[in-house]
């Protein structure tokens, strides 16, 4: 592996090319092809070449997207009336101020900016930040709380619900758990090491478990090395920016987490969206990137960066990873692929989206992913090629500066992947992956037979349920939880102000009747509340290719 002459990045030798890499036009082979007749709710993607399910976003009725632009209308009127009463006086306002002998000062909060927080969102804020008071796996206990002044503050009552169903945790695989039969190893490394190293790796914290879970890392994916670190986000926000930098281009699709967003803009590389999945826009960027290189010089793009998502965590979609990769390929650029959701819940033997694909590792120059989710833990993954993992180490800031992981958090995560890889006498983690495989399709099944819309994969364990109004997402959250069922639900501006969703995550450690008896709940509100929506109408949104197919160059 080469090093950038500029910037000191290692630059991946890819197709037997070397050196300092040239951009230049390659010869498009476009072919005009007659408009074949879709099936209904058919999307050409990756996943369907494979023979896989394709990703599906159903488009809702018309009048719901009035109704939706209604009533946001409708709160946002009251809302600037209210502040017109405050003005005035004549209501009082509980959200941080801008006290009288400051005013002269530069202010510290924007009173206008706030106006969604102190009129939206403050109605409804009872469906958030719930306090649980038990280990969140498949049921948990909510502490009840009530408020005086409609949702400023809140009050605990004393009371408890019990064995609340937990549908909004990412504990794919049901590795967060409090069982002493599994944890007997990560008991015995926090008597053997502590329950913190209080250094970072280049100092004084490089444990013998840490090099043990990178060498498992590497071998479970199928590379030459991994690096691991304390933090899943900062695993994306810090490592990015020392892989590009000025000069560099990146391609990020326009769904990407805020992780991923954050560390593109602090590399400094020029940032440009390609729409979510699809190819002929990620082309077109490829294309004019290629012909045209950097803006005013022109001058070829020192790197050119894809950087996708295996599971989009609000979509729930898959990436089109054989496209993608293919493309990648064409325009010798280089692929980040973030596998935060993916790892440990896809793939027949939880290797994520590549092993759905029947894909090779290889192809992918970096490889990410966290240990939050399927692997109850915490931190992150960095894979790929030797040469690329030893640059990470001398100059990635999350590695230089962060303090190494917890002794008890990386041995809880050396459990998980030898459970998953059949290691240590049992198969505990592949009978979870099945299961996990097993919810999800029924879960999915049944949402799409009672007539609600949900968008994704039918492999995804992240599953959308879209809600729309604003008004029925505060009383979908509000009646599941009278029905003792946790949910999370997502609204504007976390989403399109026309798609707020209720966003459930199965996991292998829910029972079939406990999933039952959510689908029954779900089927009762959804009648009452007159969410189901769906009419099998299939958004354009999802369309991959507008009239005009291509093929790749072999």
């Amino acid at each position: 592996m080469a090093l950038d002459a500029r910037s000191g990045a290692p630059k991946l030798q890819l197709n037997g090319t070397n050196g300092r890499r040239r951009h230049r036009p390659v010869r498009l082979s476009v072919k005009k092809k007659k408009k074949k007749k879709k099936k209904p709710g058919g999307v050409r993607n990756g996943a369907a070449a494979q023979g896989r399910p394709r990703n599906r976003f159903e488009q809702a009725p018309l009048y719901v997207a009035v109704l939706t632009y209604v009533g946001f209308g409708i709160v946002t009127l009251f809302g600037y009336f209210r502040d017109f009463l405050r003005a005035l006086r004549l209501e009082k306002c509980h959200i941080a101020q801008e006290r009288q002998e400051l005013k002269e000062f530069v202010p510290l909060y924007q009173d206008f900016e706030n106006f969604y927080t102190r009129n939206l969102y403050m109605r409804v804020r009872d469906n958030w930040n719930r306090p649980i008071c038990s280990l969140p796996g498949p049921v948990f206990d909510l502490m009840e709380r009530v408020s005086d002044d409609y949702n400023w503050t809140f009050r605990l009552t004393g009371r408890t619900l019990k064995n609340v169903i937990n549908m909004g945790s990412y504990n794919y695989l049901g590795f967060a758990e409090n069982n002493a039969l599994f944890l007997t190893t990560v008991a015995e490394a926090v008597r053997g090491y502590g329950v913190g190293t209080c250094s970072t790796r280049q100092e004084m914290g490089n444990l013998r478990i840490h090099e043990e879970l990178e060498q498992l890392v590497a071998e479970f994916l199928g590379v030459e090395s991994a690096m691991t670190f304390g933090m899943g986000f900062a695993t994306n926000s810090m490592n990015i920016p020392a892989l590009v930098g000025k000069g560099c281009l990146i391609l990020s699709d326009e769904l990407n987490h805020t992780s991923l967003i954050l560390g593109a803009r602090l590399s400094g590389a020029t940032i440009r969206i390609f729409k979510h999945n699809n190819m002929q826009s990620l082309e077109r960027l490829l294309r004019d990137a290629v012909c045209s290189g950097q803006p005013r010089t022109h001058r070829p793009w020192r790197k050119i960066l894809i950087m996708v998502e295996g599971i989009y965590s609000m979509e729930g979609s898959l990436v089109c990873l054989p496209e993608i990769v293919a493309l990648k390929k064409k325009y010798k650029a280089y692929l980040y692929l973030d596998e935060a959701h993916s790892i440990g819940a896809l793939g027949p033997t939880g290797r994520g989206v590549i092993e759905l694909f029947g894909m090779d590792a290889k192809d992918i120059d970096i490889l990410m992913g966290t240990f939050t989710k399927s692997f109850g833990a915490a931190g992150g993954y960095i894979a790929g090629k030797k040469e690329l993992v030893d640059y990470l180490r001398s100059h990635s800031h999350s590695a230089v500066y962060a303090s190494a992981m917890s002794p008890p958090v990386t041995e809880q995560i050396i459990r998980v992947i030898k459970g998953i890889m059949g290691r240590g006498g049992t198969n505990e983690g592949l009978r979870r992956v099945h299961r996990l495989m097993e919810n999800t399709r029924y879960f999915r099944r049944r949402l799409r037979e009672m007539g609600f819309i949900i968008y994704g994969n039918e492999d995804s364990p992240v599953v959308p349920l879209l809600l729309y109004l604003p008004a029925k997402v505060v009383a979908f959250s509000r009646a599941m939880l009278e029905k003792n069922i946790g949910v999370v639900v997502v609204g504007f501006p976390a989403t399109p102000i026309t798609e707020a969703r209720a966003r459930f995550c199965v996991s292998a450690a829910h029972t079939r009747d406990m999933l039952d008896k959510v689908l029954d709940a779900l089927d009762e509100v959804g009648d009452a509340l007159s969410i189901k929506f769906s009419r099998q109408k299939f958004s354009p949104r999802s369309e991959l290719y507008d009239g005009t197919d291509f093929e790749l160059d072999s």
